[in-house]
């Protein structure tokens, strides 16, 4: 029984980590308009990024709030999904709150070519 719990934990672990994505916030965002942030290291965004990225890395998110304040949608994005997800909840706690974790720039990348199919 404990083997079988085990296992289920496991998929349901493994879906959640590899599963598809709902990047209905996402497409949301980019449909507006919206400020695109990539929190990457300069080096990181010196070897590119998406198109009208502006670049502040998630050790600075804090210092730069003012640059979130009046931006009606906030995408901020990273390599993996990891800090971009630690600088939103920066910025949420600092009173910025229509941020939306783009996850990776692959992600971001993706869902901005499939927003231009559509259209």
């Amino acid at each position: 029984m404990k083997f079988v719990l085990v296992n289920i934990v496991r998929m349901n672990l493994l879906s959640i980590l590899f599963g598809k994505k709902d990047n209905s916030a996402l497409e949301n965002a980019l449909e507006n308009n919206f400020f695109l942030v990539d929190v990457r290291t300069p080096s990181e965004f010196a070897s590119g990024s998406v198109k009208g990225a502006q670049n502040i890395p998630l050790n600075e998110i804090r210092n730069q709030i003012s640059k979130f304040k009046n931006k009606s949608e906030i995408i901020v994005f990273c390599r993996s999904g990891n800090r971009s997800a630690m600088a939103k909840g920066t910025l949420e706690k600092n009173g910025i709150s229509n941020v939306v974790n783009g996850g990776s720039l692959e992600n971001v990348v993706k869902t901005m070519q499939k927003i231009k199919n559509i259209d």
